[in-house]
């Protein structure tokens, strides 16, 4: 009895390694230095891809950061009050959705 409920003891360590990891050894939140481009997306995202390929066109520099595989860049996503992707911080300005205009207007 005692080795089944070690067996599902590890099992469930193993299952939620990446939490755990996390919870004992925090990364730290990423965030925008003064002139910096983050775009906070997941890979699945539609918007997240035309954001991408937006800023490549007009030349804008950034950084991408996926909120499903960093838990560092979950926690500066939901610190900037995120409820949807794509999420941009253009130098300050958080911008929500996919909005061309305003993000060609914060990068300047």
């Amino acid at each position: 009895m005692k080795k089944i409920i070690v067996l599902i003891a590890a099992l469930a360590i193993y299952q939620q390694w990446d939490r755990i990891k996390a919870f004992v050894a925090p990364e730290p939140p990423v965030v925008a230095s003064s002139g910096e481009v983050i775009l906070y997306s997941t890979a699945w995202c539609g918007y997240c891809t035309k954001a991408r390929n937006f800023m490549n066109e007009k030349g804008i520099a950034f950084r991408e950061e996926d909120i499903e595989k960093s838990a560092s860049a979950r926690q500066a996503y939901e610190a900037l009050g995120g409820r949807g992707v794509p999420l941009l911080n253009v130098k300050g300005t958080v911008i929500s959705g996919y909005n061309p205009q305003a993000i060609a207007k914060a990068a300047r």
